[in-house]
C-alpha cells in the first residue's frame, strides 16, 4: 500500500473506532476460523455509545460479542491515542487473562503498518510504543494508578464487586471512562444498583440495553429451541436480560412478579416515614403485628408488618434503625390498638425479650401471641427457621398473603439460597422486613387454626362470627351498640 493511502487509512481508523474494527480487526469464530469482525447494527450501537459517553453500564444477552467487542475497542484506544491506560477487570485471573489473549491476537493479525512496537507483552500486560497500555487483571488486584478506560466484564458476578468499586473509581476522578458490562444475576449486587440508579437517572451511567432479538441469526425458531433446553430461569437470566426473579432468588420467578406488580404506592406516611400505612382498620376483622426489633444504633431494624387475617393484605410497616426498644414498644401498643387490638407476635431472641417485656409489664398491652406451650412470642432457630420460611414462600406464592410495600419487596429480591444452602439475605442486604413477615405468615395460620372463635377470613366468611370486642376506634352506632350489648348478655 503507497503512503499517501497508509496515512489516509490511519486517519481514517483513529477517528472512527467502528471504521478500524469492521475494516482490520478479525476474530476468531468458532466454526470458520479467522473471520474478519463484521459488526452487527445493535454491535455497532455499542461502539458509538460508549464512545461517546463517559460511563456505560451495559445489559446484554449470552453470546452477543460484547466483550470481544471491547477487546477491539481496547486495541483502537492504545493504538491511536498516548499514555492510555485500559485496565479490564473480569470474575478471576483465567477470565482477565483470556480477554488480554484475545486483545494480542487481535493485534498480531493487523497489517503492519498499523502495529506499533510492541514494549512489553505478558499475560497481563501489553504495552505499545504509543505509551498506551491493556492491563488485565482479576478485581481486588492492585488498583493504584489512574485509569484512563475502565472496563468490567462480567461486573454482576464478581465477588466483592463492591469494595472492588469503591477503591477503583477515585482513579477514574481525573477524567477516565468507565464500562461495565455483564448478563444479569439477579438484584443482590452492585451492578442491578448502578443500573437501577442509571435508569432512574440517579447516577451518570449511560445505560445499553441489547436485546436478543437485535441478533440476525437468533430467530424465534432458534428460541423455541433454546429455551426449554436451558429452562425458563436461565434464559431469563442469559437471553431475556431480566433481574428479577434471576440469581439464587429464594422466592420463584413468578412470585416475584406478582409481588413486583402489585406494590402500591398509594400510603401515608408517619414518624419521619418509619410507618407506612395503607388501609386503615376494619371493624371486625382480626390482625396480626409481627415484630422483629434491633437496639436501634444505626445497623439492624426493628421492623413490624401488620397483616389483616380476612384477606391477607399488608396494612401497615414500620422500618427503623434508629429507634429505641421503649421507642419501638410503643408504637407497637399504639397501632395494635388502633388495628382491634391486634395479636402482637414478637421474635422471643435476646433483644426480643426485652420488647415483650417493655410490652407486658410496662404498657400493659395483653393480646401477645403465645406458642403452644404458652411461652410468648416465637422463638426462631436453626430447628423451625426453614418452617416458618416455608409458610413464608407458601403464603406468597398461592397469594394468600399480599405485600403492599415496596421495602419489603426489595429484601424478598435479595433474599437469597447461599452456595451453603443456607436461606438468607445476600452480602450487603437486610432482611429484617422478611423475616418478620415470616413469622406473621406463619403466627397468623396459627392464630386462624387454634382460636376458640372462628376468626373471619375470606375462605371462612359465612360462618365466623363477628367477635363483638374488636372495634375500630370510630363511634358505633345505635344498632351496633344494641347488637354488641345483647351479644354479650347472650354469652354471658
Amino acid at each position: 500500500m503507497q503512503k499517501e493511502r497508509i496515512l489516509e487509512e490511519l486517519e481514517k481508523c483513529s477517528k472512527d473506532p467502528i471504521y478500524f474494527i469492521t475494516n482490520y480487526v478479525k476474530i476468531v469464530h468458532p466454526i470458520r476460523g479467522i473471520v474478519p469482525f463484521s459488526l452487527y447494527n445493535f454491535q455497532k450501537r455499542i461502539v458509538t455509545e460508549i464512545d461517546g459517553n463517559r460511563f456505560n453500564i451495559i445489559k446484554k444477552f449470552r453470546q452477543a460479542g460484547v466483550t470481544t467487542i471491547m477487546c477491539a475497542y481496547s486495541l483502537w484506544k492504545i493504538i491511536f491515542e498516548q499514555n492510555k491506560l485500559v485496565m479490564v477487570v473480569s470474575i478471576g485471573d483465567r477470565e482477565s487473562t483470556t480477554f488480554l489473549t484475545r486483545v494480542v491476537g487481535m493485534y498480531d493479525d493487523l497489517p503492519s503498518w498499523m502495529q506499533p512496537k510492541v514494549k512489553e507483552k505478558n499475560k497481563h500486560n501489553l504495552i505499545l510504543s504509543t505509551g498506551s497500555r491493556v492491563r488485565s487483571q482479576p478485581a481486588g488486584a492492585g488498583r493504584s494508578e489512574a485509569v484512563s478506560l475502565l472496563i468490567v466484564d462480567e461486573a454482576a458476578f464478581i465477588d466483592r464487586m463492591r469494595e472492588f468499586w469503591a477503591a477503583v473509581y477515585p482513579t477514574l476522578s481525573t477524567g477516565g471512562d468507565a464500562v461495565l458490562l455483564s448478563t444479569v444475576n439477579g438484584m443482590s449486587n452492585l451492578y442491578y444498583e448502578l443500573y437501577n440508579g442509571a435508569v432512574k437517572k440517579q447516577n451518570t451511567f449511560n445505560v445499553i440495553d441489547i436485546h436478543w432479538k437485535e441478533h440476525p441469526e437468533y430467530t424465534e425458531e432458534w428460541a423455541e429451541e433454546m429455551r426449554p433446553a436451558l429452562g425458563e430461569r436461565m434464559w431469563r437470566q442469559e437471553y431475556e436480560c431480566a433481574f428479577l426473579g434471576t440469581g439464587e432468588n429464594f422466592l420463584d420467578t413468578h412470585t416475584l412478579t406478582v409481588l413486583n406488580d402489585n406494590i402500591n404506592k398509594d400510603y401515608v406516611s408517619m414518624t419521619s416515614d418509619h410507618l407506612r400505612i395503607w388501609k386503615p382498620p376494619e371493624q371486625y376483622h382480626t390482625y396480626v403485628l409481627c415484630a422483629d426489633p434491633s437496639f436501634g444504633r444505626g445497623r439492624d431494624h426493628s421492623a413490624f408488618h401488620i397483616l389483616n387475617l380476612y384477606n391477607g393484605e399488608q396494612v401497615a410497616e414500620f422500618y427503623s434503625n434508629k429507634t429505641s426498644i421503649k421507642d419501638f414498644a410503643k408504637i407497637i401498643k399504639d397501632e395494635a390498638t388502633k388495628y382491634n387490638t391486634a395479636y402482637v407476635v414478637v421474635e422471643r431472641n435476646n433483644l426480643g425479650i426485652a420488647l415483650i417485656q417493655e410490652l407486658w409489664d410496662n404498657l400493659e398491652y395483653d393480646n401477645l401471641w403465645a406458642d403452644e406451650k404458652n411461652d410468648i412470642g416465637i422463638l426462631v432457630n436453626a430447628k423451625n427457621r426453614e418452617i416458618i420460611l416455608s409458610h413464608l414462600e407458601e403464603g406468597l406464592r398461592t397469594t394468600k398473603f399480599r405485600v403492599n410495600s415496596e421495602r419489603t419487596l426489595m429484601e424478598l429480591n435479595t433474599f437469597i439460597i447461599s452456595d451453603s444452602g443456607k436461606i438468607e439475605a445476600d452480602d450487603g442486604y437486610n432482611d429484617d422486613l422478611v423475616m418478620s413477615l415470616a413469622m406473621g405468615i406463619f403466627a397468623a395460620k396459627e392464630i386462624i387454626n387454634t382460636s376458640p372463635v372462628a376468626i373471619e377470613t375470606i375462605d371462612n366468611k359465612d360462618k365466623a362470627e363477628h367477635n363483638p370486642i374488636f372495634l375500630t376506634d370510630r363511634k358505633a352506632t345505635a344498632k351496633e351498640k344494641l347488637k354488641e350489648y345483647m351479644t354479650w348478655l347472650m354469652n354471658d
